[in-house]
C-alpha cells in the first residue's frame, strides 16, 4: 500500500464518479457529512453542502451541463481573462476545458491538506488554446474540504513559457441566498469600485454595507482579505477569506438581465449573488518560471454575524 494514514484518510473521503456526459467528477466528504463536488469540466466546484445537506452554492435550473458550454452556477474559474476585457471569449477558456487529475502535484503548504479531503487538478494549454492565447502555462488547482465544512480553492499558475505573460483571474462564486433583497455585504464599504454598468467608471462605495435593489456589476479594488455576506432570512453568513486576490467582484443580474440569459431562470436572480475573489484591475504578470498563487476560503457562520465581533479589516489566514 505505502500510503500514510493521512493519505488514506483523504482518499477514503474522496470519490470519483462520472456525470451524465461521461466526464469525471470528484466528491469530497468530511466526517460530519459536509460535501463538495468538483467537475473535471472546467475544474469547477458544482456543489458545496453543509453537514445538514443544505446546498450553499447556487446553480441555475436552466444551466447547460454540456461541454464546451460553461455551467451557470457553482464556482467557475475565470482565466486567463475576466469578462470581456481582452480578446478571448467571455471569462477566458479555463472554465470550458476538461482538466485532469494531478497525481503528483508539487509540494504544498501542509495546512492545505492536513485533516482535509482534497483533490488536485491540472490544466495545460492545448494546441488550440495556444493559437488564441500563445502562452505555455501549468495551472494547478487544489480543492479541499475541511473538518469544519469550510471549502478552499488554491490555484497555482506557473509560466513555463520563454517570455512573460499577463492574465486576469476570478473565482466566480455563485452563493445561494434566500432573497437577495435581504442580503448585505460587509467589508467593502468606503472602497473604490469599477462599475461595469457605466463603462468601468470608477466610484467610491458610499453605503455602510452593499445591499441590492437593482442590477449590480462591480469590481471592488484593493479589498481586505476577509468579507462577509449576510443572509438575514436564513440567519446565515458566508465568510470569504482570500490571498493573492486584491479585487472582489459583486454581481447580480436582477430582473431584466435575467430574462435575456438562456441558461438562467427569469426569477432566479432572487436566490443568488456572485461575490468573487479576483485579480482584475491590475493583471498578474509572470516572468518565465515564475508562479502565482491565489487562495479562496469559504466558510459559514450560522448566527447573525456582524463586523462588531469579527474584524474584517485585519482578518488573515
Amino acid at each position: 500500500m505505502g500510503h500514510s494514514a493521512a493519505a488514506c484518510d483523504y482518499r477514503a473521503a474522496t470519490e470519483i464518479t462520472k456525470d451524465w456526459n461521461g466526464i469525471d467528477k470528484v466528491v469530497l466528504r468530511n466526517p460530519r457529512g459536509a460535501s463538495a463536488r468538483v467537475s473535471l469540466h472546467g475544474g469547477q466546484v458544482t456543489s458545496w453542502r453543509n453537514e445538514h445537506g443544505e446546498e450553499l452554492l447556487f446553480t441555475s435550473s436552466k444551466a447547460i451541463f454540456k461541454p464546451p458550454k460553461a455551467v451557470r452556477g457553482g464556482i467557475p474559474i475565470c482565466f486567463p481573462q475576466f469578462g470581456n476585457c481582452g480578446s478571448l471569449e467571455q471569462h477566458g477558456f479555463a472554465r470550458n476545458k476538461i482538466w485532469t487529475i494531478d497525481e503528483n502535484p508539487p509540494p504544498i503548504n501542509p495546512n492545505d491538506s492536513h485533516g482535509k479531503s482534497f483533490i488536485d487538478l491540472l490544466l495545460k494549454p492545448s494546441e488550440e488554446d495556444l493559437k488564441c492565447w500563445p502562452h505555455s502555462f501549468e495551472f494547478r488547482l487544489r480543492v479541499s474540504l475541511a473538518a469544519d465544512g469550510s471549502l478552499t480553492l488554491l490555484s497555482r499558475i506557473r509560466n513555463v513559457n520563454g517570455k512573460p505573460f499577463s492574465f486576469s483571474f476570478a473565482y466566480h462564486t455563485y452563493l445561494s441566498v434566500s432573497d437577495v433583497s435581504e442580503v448585505r455585504i460587509e467589508g467593502l464599504e468606503t472602497l473604490d469600485y469599477l462599475d461595469n454598468l457605466c463603462q468601468k467608471e470608477r466610484f467610491t462605495e458610499q453605503g455602510d454595507a452593499i445591499t441590492f435593489e437593482s442590477e449590480v456589476d462591480r469590481v471592488y479594488v484593493s479589498t481586505p482579505n476577509a468579507i462577509a455576506v449576510l443572509d438575514h432570512e436564513k440567519k446565515r453568513t458566508y465568510v470569504i477569506r482570500k490571498e493573492g486576490l486584491p479585487d472582489v467582484v459583486v454581481w447580480n443580474p436582477w430582473e431584466k438581465k435575467s430574462k435575456s440569459m438562456v441558461d438562467f431562470g427569469d426569477d432566479e436572480y432572487k436566490q443568488m449573488v456572485c461575490v468573487d475573489g479576483a485579480a482584475i484591475e491590475k493583471p498578474v504578470t509572470l516572468k518565465p518560471g515564475e508562479e502565482w498563487t491565489g487562495r479562496l476560503e469559504l466558510s459559514v457562520a450560522l448566527s447573525t454575524f456582524c463586523s462588531e465581533h469579527f474584524d474584517l479589516q485585519s482578518s488573515g489566514f
